[in-house]
C-alpha cells in the first residue's frame, strides 16, 4: 500500500496513540487529532521522534465548530474514529441517567458521525479511502447483557452508522468498517486487561490497510467477522 495520509482521532493516548505509531511505522503521514492541543503535541513529538510523519490538529469530536474545521484539511485517505468515553459504570438502565447518555453519545457515536461527514467527500472525491470505527463487542446486540447503558448503546449506534455508511459510500472505493480491540491495557481497559496495546491495535492497522477488495460494512475482532 502506497504512502497515506491518516487522521486518527483519540490519539493522544491509548489505542489512539498506538495506532498511529503502528501506521506511522509503516510509512503513513499521521494527523493525531486530540481534543487536548498541547497533548496532542506532545504525542506527535514523540512519533517525529521514533522517525515518523506526525502533525498535530486540535479536534474535539463532540463540537459542531471544531468538527467544521476538518474541512479545512485536505487529502486524508484514511479515518479511525477512535475517540470515545465511558462515562457510566456497570450499573442498571433503570437508574442511569438521560443525560449520561447524551453526553457519551456526543463523543461515541455523534462524534465519528460528524468527522466522517466532513472527510468522506473529500476520499469519494478521489475515489479511495478507509474508514475504520473503534467500537466494542459491548455493543452487540447478539451478546447484549445489563450495566453501562450509556456506552453499550452508543457503541450500537456506532456499528449502524458503519452500515449506513458503508452502503451509502459502496462503490466508490471507500471501505467502512467497524473493529472491536478486545479488552486492552489502556487508561479505559484499566491494568488488568489481558491485551497489550500492540494486540489491540492489530485489526484497527489491518482495517485501515484494507486492498480495494477488501470487506466493507463488516464487524471485526482479530481480524476475524464477528456478529452484530
Amino acid at each position: 500500500m502506497e504512502p497515506r495520509t491518516v487522521l486518527v482521532t483519540g490519539a493522544n493516548r491509548g489505542l489512539g496513540f498506538e495506532a498511529s505509531r503502528q501506521l506511522g511505522r509503516l510509512g503513513h503521514r499521521i494527523v493525531v487529532a486530540a481534543r487536548d492541543a498541547g497533548k496532542g503535541a506532545l504525542a506527535a513529538e514523540t512519533l517525529r521522534g521514533e522517525g515518523i510523519d506526525a502533525t498535530p490538529f486540535e479536534l474535539d469530536v463532540s463540537s459542531d465548530e471544531s468538527g467544521a474545521r476538518l474541512r479545512d484539511l485536505e487529502g486524508i485517505d484514511v479515518l479511525v474514529n477512535n475517540a470515545g468515553i465511558a462515562a457510566d459504570d456497570d450499573s442498571s438502565a433503570l437508574t442511569v441517567p438521560v443525560d449520561t447518555l447524551r453526553d457519551v453519545f456526543e463523543t461515541n457515536t455523534y462524534g465519528a458521525y460528524r468527522v466522517t461527514q466532513a472527510l468522506a467527500p473529500g476520499m469519494r472525491e478521489r475515489g479511495w479511502g478507509r474508514i475504520v470505527n473503534v467500537s466494542s463487542g459491548m455493543g452487540q446486540l447478539s451478546d447484549m447483557f445489563g450495566g453501562y447503558p450509556a456506552y453499550r448503546l452508543s457503541k450500537t449506534g456506532l456499528n449502524a452508522l458503519t452500515r449506513i455508511f458503508a452502503y451509502e459510500l459502496r462503490d466508490t472505493g471507500i471501505l467502512v468498517n467497524s473493529v472491536c480491540p478486545g479488552w486492552v491495557r489502556t487508561d479505559m481497559g484499566g491494568p488488568s486487561a489481558r491485551l497489550s496495546p500492540e494486540e489491540g491495535v492489530e485489526t484497527i492497522v489491518w482495517l485501515a490497510t484494507l486492498p480495494d477488495d477488501g470487506p466493507t460494512g463488516g464487524f471485526f475482532r482479530y481480524k476475524q467477522p464477528i456478529p452484530w
